[in-house]
């Protein structure tokens, strides 16, 4: 007995918070209907191993859902749906050369951007109003206007979904490429769906330096005269930028960017450039070439056009839309004509961002 003499009570374990029969359409940004049999609301790391000790949940089949900004829904939902909720953010520790920060992997990552910046930490600003949370940014190696995810990362923490034990895991064990990591590999060695990532570390380094050699920067720079733009003004003009060529999810259902850029050798793009001298392309670090997905779809006459209730955006041909009530299954037949089309003009076959479930 404890020397107060009073007998010591256990704490009841914190139950986890669950939903049956729960609709999906406000959890992902295309408003796409879909129904999970069971939905899971993760607020904690401790609640990840909850669910792997759980006795009906843990050997369930699982799939784990963001801010479901890179997800098309086509159907409802057997698996345990592991809704990530976890927040948090501060700074890590200032370094010499780099400021390293840390948030939750529930955190919305455009906060994040703004919340580094408010605190005199740049180095984030070109991937502004990127829509999705902090833990979906290194599954699908985020990245805008010539910055990537990788260029920034420092670490994440994850727990392993049949273990529940906890790993960290740095640049080179996330195997980083373009829109992709080991999060969204299914085969051997590939972590897509066996682990939920909790916290993430980013690295953003001193001096900072812009990084502004997209076309739409470099309009920026020359429509305002300001050459030596800092990291704020970047920041704003970023924004400005997105919110004249995307469509606001809450306003009309998309998942921003459906389609990734297509990289080809110097000799097929010639062979292009001889045939549609303007198309928009961008020499990579390698040699190679990116061109843009968006200008390939718009040169097969697809912007602004519809198959059902699914659509291409009339302002970025890039963006597929809900233009209200539309189905998944709708936004995937729309993908595949679009795919259809580039590849019968160009011979180049596009690849989806989102995942389709």
């Amino acid at each position: 007995m404890p020397e107060n003499g009073r007998m010591s009570v256990p704490i009841p374990p914190v139950p986890l918070d669950v939903q049956h029969r729960a609709s999906l359409r406000d959890h992902n940004t295309f408003g796409l209907p879909a129904v999970a049999r069971t939905l899971v609301h993760l607020k904690s790391e401790a609640d990840v191993r909850r669910v792997v000790d759980h006795p009906d949940y843990g050997l369930a089949p699982k799939f784990i859902l963001g801010g479901g900004s890179n997800v098309v829904l086509t159907h409802d939902l057997d698996a345990v749906v592991l809704k990530v909720e976890i927040k948090g953010r501060r700074l890590l520790r200032e370094d010499a050369d780099a400021w390293i920060v840390e948030a939750g992997a529930g955190e919305s990552w455009h906060d994040i951007v703004a919340w580094t910046l408010e605190n005199g930490w740049p180095g984030l600003e070109n991937m502004a109003l990127i829509p999705g949370l902090m833990g979906a940014s290194p599954v699908q190696n985020i990245g805008a206007y010539g910055v990537e995810l990788k260029d920034r990362f420092e670490s994440l923490d994850a727990v392993d979904l049949v273990t529940g034990r906890s790993v960290t895991l740095g640049a080179a064990e996330c195997q980083f490429g373009y829109r992709d990591s080991v999060f969204k590999q299914t085969g051997f060695g590939g972590l897509a769906g066996k682990s939920v990532i909790t916290r993430v570390r980013l690295r953003l380094p001193k001096p900072w330096q812009p990084v502004r050699g997209y076309l739409d920067i470099e309009r920026k720079l020359a429509e305002t005269g300001q050459h030596e733009p800092d990291a704020k003004t970047v920041f704003d003009w970023i924004c400005a930028i997105r919110r004249a060529k995307l469509p606001d999810p809450a306003v009309i259902g998309n998942a921003g960017s459906f389609f990734k850029n297509p990289v080809v050798t110097p000799e097929q793009c010639r062979d292009i450039i001889g045939r549609d001298p303007e198309i928009v392309h961008y020499l990579m670090p390698d040699g190679s070439i990116k061109l843009a997905a968006g200008w390939l779809i718009d040169a097969c006459g697809w912007k602004g056009k519809s198959v059902g209730r699914a659509g291409v955006y009339d302002k970025q041909a890039l963006v597929l839309v809900n233009r209200g009530g539309a189905s998944g299954a709708e936004v995937v037949t729309l993908a595949r004509a679009i795919q259809e089309s580039v590849y019968g003009r160009f011979g180049i076959r596009l690849e989806p961002e989102p995942i389709i479930v």
